[in-house]
Order: structure tokens, then C-alpha cells, then sequence
């Protein structure tokens, strides 16, 4: 079920200009809640395939479109976009829950949940689960991918068109089929397509994530909740270094490598990231501590 997640109040500290799409998806109870934040130029539909599998393990979810992503809505021409705005509404949709749910963030998604769980009080997450992010990163990883969410500035020609240039920066993924890119793309007036995301949020966003790498450490190091770090063994965001340096930043928390995935470890081998987070979830209990005999 898609729904809308209501405006804030005009007492918010940033503002907020509209609502946000949603997607749930109902397990069942006690099992811990999740709320699943993509990655930058992603949407909620990163998700769907893990949260129906989870979903019928028990769990329950909730996906969303960030904002100036799919089909939430696009800050206005005249606002530009800050971090601390989809901090905002992260929070706010963890808020929003009976308990504190345990954020699935990949990429962007999952620093926006190390962030907000350092330094919001009281933390708004029970337990964290990252995939492929860490604080630190290869800035060299982040302009190629940002190179290729750029590439095509007046979009493409055509659905085949778009999948050419896909399957050339993901060869090792199965072609999109015309009815997974209308998902993903807009039809533009001209009836060329373009991807579901603000372009204006590269130069603000994107390219700018390495100016908050201090507060990410720091908010790394007051995590208490369990946390599970699922990588890409052919990443080309985060390497073992940087595996090393979160887990001596936060020693209680767990990992797993998936040597065959890149960066995109739920796309790239979905059912053995989903076994993972269900291994991890399995230790919790209703509350997010542990099980009892449960490392921290």
C-alpha cells in the first residue's frame, strides 16, 4: 500500500515541503519494525524484493521515496536541498512508529541512520543494519557513480536506449526489461526519459558527503544498539580499511562480506542479503536488545 507521509508542523528546526511516499508492508507482531532508507537516486522499489521476502518471515515494513526521489516531492526551485532536511524526515518517520524500528539504509540511506542515531536524542533506531556504507569512503567511487547518474543530463532516447547504458555500467546484472525502467524513469514532454530523482541534488547532496565524514565518525562512536554491516566484496565504495575503521568505531557490531556484490549489495545478491538481515533480526528481541547470550 503507497500512502503520503503527512507535513510537519512549522515548529520543525528545517523545513519541510511536502509529503512523502510510502510503502508498507505488514508482518507479523512482535517482530521488530523496519524502516528502509535507499540509496542516493534511488527509490523505495530498491527495497520491494528484501521487504516482501522479510514481510513473509514475519516482519513488518515501511519503504519510502526520499525526498526529491520517485514520488515524494521535490523541494521547490527556490530551496535548495540539505542533508540535515532528509535527516529530518528520517527521523520523523522513525518517530512515527510505536517503537523504535530498525533502519535498513543502504548507501546514503544508511548514513542518514548512523547520523541520526549519534546524534539525536533520544536515537531513533532500536538497531541499525548498513548496507555498504561506512563513514568513510573512496571519493573516487562516489564520482564514478555520480558520473553515470549524470551522463545523460536530457535523458535518454528511449527505454532501450537507458538499457544499454545500464547494462554498460552494470555488466554484471541481467538487462532491464521496459517495464523495470518505467519504474525507475519519467516520460518528459519531449518524450525523451529521465531518471525519477532531482537532478539538482547531485551538486548539494551527492558531491558533497564528504564534508560531514567528522560527524559521521563521531556519531559512529556513541552508537550502543546492535548494528550489522553487510558489504560488497567488489565494492567500489568501501574497502576493507574502511570496514576496519567502523568496526573499531563500533566494536559490538557485526559483519558480513558478500564477495560477489559491488556497491549495490541489495541488487546485486538480494537473497543472500536478505538471509543476512534475517540471521541478525532473528537475535533481537521485540525491544531491539540482543537475545539473551547474544554478543553486544
Amino acid at each position: 500500500m503507497v500512502s503520503q507521509f503527512p507535513p510537519a508542523s512549522e515548529a520543525s528546526v528545517h523545513s519541510y515541503s511536502g509529503p512523502i511516499a510510502l510503502e508498507r508492508f505488514a508482518g507479523r507482531s512482535p517482530q521488530p519494525n523496519l524502516l528502509f532508507a535507499h540509496g542516493f537516486g534511488q527509490t523505495r522499489l530498491a527495497w520491494t524484493r528484501a521487504a516482501r521476502q522479510l514481510e513473509a518471515q514475519g516482519y513488518s515494513g515501511t519503504s519510502f521515496d526520499a525526498r526529491g526521489h520517485g514520488q515524494s516531492l521535490w523541494n521547490p526551485p527556490e530551496q535548495d536541498y540539505a542533508l540535515e532536511q532528509f535527516i529530518d524526515d528520517l527521523t520523523r518517520l522513525a518517530d512515527a512508529e510505536a517503537q523504535p524500528p530498525v533502519l535498513v539504509g543502504a548507501s546514503m540511506g544508511g548514513l542518514l541512520g548512523l547520523f541520526s542515531q549519534g546524534h539525536r536524542d533520544p536515537p531513533p533506531f532500536r538497531a541499525l543494519v548498513l548496507a555498504d556504507i561506512t563513514p568513510r569512503w573512496e571519493a573516487a567511487g562516489v564520482e564514478r557513480i555520480l558520473g553515470f547518474m549524470t551522463a545523460h543530463p536530457d535523458g535518454f532516447e528511449s527505454l532501450e536506449h537507458a538499457a544499454d547504458e545500464i547494462a554498460g555500467y552494470l555488466p554484471h546484472r541481467a538487462r532491464k526489461s521496459p517495464a523495470d525502467l518505467e519504474k525507475i524513469l519519467s516520460r518528459t514532454p519531449a518524450g525523451r526519459w529521465r531518471w525519477h530523482w532531482d537532478p539538482r541534488m547531485v551538486d548539494s547532496i551527492g558531491r558533497r558527503g564528504e564534508e560531514y565524514q567528522a560527524l559521521l565518525i563521531e556519531a559512529a562512536r556513541r552508537i550502543e544498539v546492535p548494528v550489522l554491516l553487510v558489504s560488497g566484496g567488489r565494492s567500489e565504495l568501501v574497502n576493507e580499511t574502511h570496514v576496519r575503521e567502523f568496526l573499531s568505531l563500533v566494536p559490538h557490531a557485526h559483519h558480513v562480506r558478500l564477495p560477489e556484490a559491488t556497491h549495490m549489495v541489495v541488487g546485486d545478491d538480494n537473497d543472500a542479503f536478505t538471509r543476512t538481515i534475517s540471521a541478525f533480526l532473528s537475535t533481537l528481541q521485540a525491544d531491539g536488545s540482543p537475545s539473551r547470550g547474544e554478543s553486544r
